[in-house]
């Protein structure tokens, strides 16, 4: 078959096969895919959701490719609950 025929189809995951290639909680999916920062979900019916595979392994294999940035250190002293005396 030709990458362009009308036979031709798109690949997608549910849930449970997304939760096991992405370890993220549901709730860290939906706020990446609200920012952008994950593939969009798509809606079948109104109770099922997939996700275009390739999407995700391209998420996947940039994700790999960049190297993991360190967080902002926090000065606890600047809390507003049990500041640390230093």
């Amino acid at each position: 078959m030709s990458k362009d025929g009308p036979n031709d189809y798109t690949r997608t995951i549910r849930r449970h096969q997304l939760k096991e290639m992405v370890p993220l909680a549901d709730s860290t999916i939906f706020e990446m895919e609200r920012r952008g920062e994950f593939p969009r979900r798509y809606a079948l019916s109104p109770r099922t959701v997939v996700w275009n595979l390739a999407e995700v392994e391209a998420w996947l294999a940039d994700r790999r490719a960049r190297p993991i940035g360190r967080a902002q250190q926090v000065d606890v002293r600047d809390r507003r609950n049990r500041p640390v005396k230093g």
